[in-house]
């Protein structure tokens, strides 16, 4: 396994990245890929990013890795990150990887976890190159998965009022209001150290209304009959798990979903052997490193 660091440009902005090669790699020879997004205001270097890729690169997958802009070591205004930006990011990660030497660029795929999973949903259903989707800990609908999280006395009127707090000083002062990440996505002190070095701790206004107003939901049916895996764990103390029952009430086969016991939110990075079996077989099944996989028409019945 070996990492190349790579640069993109997204919208004129320079995006870090790094992509991971399997072993055994002949020259010329093409590979699927998998782009592993970050979750919210992350890093490329966060657990539940490295954990996936090493596992896709043993599996045989090429891997790239990225970190958003605003995010990591990429341009952009750090802490000031809107889901569609997000989407525009992996759509030009993705024609990237379409140009790598061991790319096959009609197998190229996307896996994020929490808001990387949003996006991984939301680009997949925007954008037909994608070729499958793996979505873990994710949410389709920004309205009530913040209602999910704010559910102590008074929180979710307070959420609220900082989103029109925000725009009232946008609009007085022409700059973004700053706000504590912590009140936009509430992380109990028991999981916060997943939250990695270089991870942003301080976040706009304008960060929380466009995931308020992004819906992932909407476009989830649009992925089929590419192939399309749901994971959340049973019990989330971050995002509802409601969140990803109701993506795939959404989808349309041959989505899959997974609900795991003995995980929390950041499933990839707790080295959880049953998370990794289920994945590592259903892309065995669906999206394998040599061949087409399973005929998808059987699906439409």
């Amino acid at each position: 396994m070996s990492d190349q660091n790579i640069t993109f440009l997204s919208d004129g902005l320079k995006i870090q990245g790094t992509v991971g090669l399997p072993e055994g790699l002949k020259p010329g020879e093409k590979r699927p890929a998998f782009m592993v997004l970050h979750g919210f205001g992350s890093t490329r270097n966060a657990g539940n990013v490295l954990g996936p890729c090493a596992m896709l690169n043993r599996m045989g997958y090429v891997t790239l890795r990225f970190d958003m802009r605003g995010c990591g070591d990429s341009q952009g205004l750090k802490g000031h990150l809107i889901c569609l930006e997000q989407v525009a990011d992996t759509r030009n990660a993705l024609t990237f990887l379409q140009g790598h030497e061991h790319v096959d660029p009609a197998r190229i795929g996307v896996m994020g976890s929490s808001f990387g999973a949003a996006v991984s949903v939301y680009t997949a259903g925007v954008d037909e190159r994608v070729a499958c989707c793996v979505s873990a800990s994710g949410w389709g609908n920004g309205e009530t998965k913040f209602m999910g999280q704010h559910t102590g006395p008074g929180e979710y009127e307070a959420f609220l009022k900082m989103l029109e707090d925000g725009k009232a000083h946008k609009a007085k002062t022409g700059e973004p209001l700053w706000v504590p990440r912590y009140a936009i996505v509430p992380i109990p002190q028991h999981l916060r150290g997943h939250v990695v070095e270089k991870s942003s701790n301080q976040m706009t206004a304008d960060t929380a209304q466009s995931m308020f107003d992004f819906r992932a939901e909407d476009v989830i049916a649009n992925i089929a009959p590419r192939p399309c895996l749901l994971l959340h764990s049973a019990v989330d103390s971050v995002t509802p798990t409601q969140q990803t029952l109701d993506m795939f009430a959404r989808s349309k086969p041959p989505t899959e979903m997974h609900l795991f016991s003995g995980t929390d939110h950041f499933m990839f990075a707790e080295k959880n052997e049953r998370v990794h079996t289920v994945v590592s077989e259903w892309l065995a099944e669906f999206f394998p490193v040599h061949g087409e996989g399973r005929k998808l028409a059987d699906d439409h019945h």
